[in-house]
């Protein structure tokens, strides 16, 4: 029965004499780099395209879209 019963500090030796090492197994390897996709085409440029023209309905304006970016009262330094 003792034969079988390892004390913790066997366990200790034995793992410092042996050192530890790196798991060689297929599922712990890096993989191998793979090629990557090439880019995707271009399209072909069109000459003569026309550009859309302005919505419909026309552009959306926010009634208090000047507020926004007015410029505000300067402010007198102090005295």
């Amino acid at each position: 029965m003792e034969d079988e019963m390892v004390s913790y500090e066997d366990v200790v030796t034995s793992m410092i004499q042996e050192g530890w090492s790196t798991p060689t197994r297929g599922e712990c390897r890096i993989p191998a780099v793979q090629a990557c996709p090439p880019p995707p085409k271009k399209k072909p440029f069109t000459f003569g395209k026309k550009r859309p023209g302005p919505p419909k309905n026309g552009y959306f304006q926010p009634p208090d879209l000047e507020m926004i970016f007015s410029m505000g009262t300067r402010r007198q330094a102090w005295d």
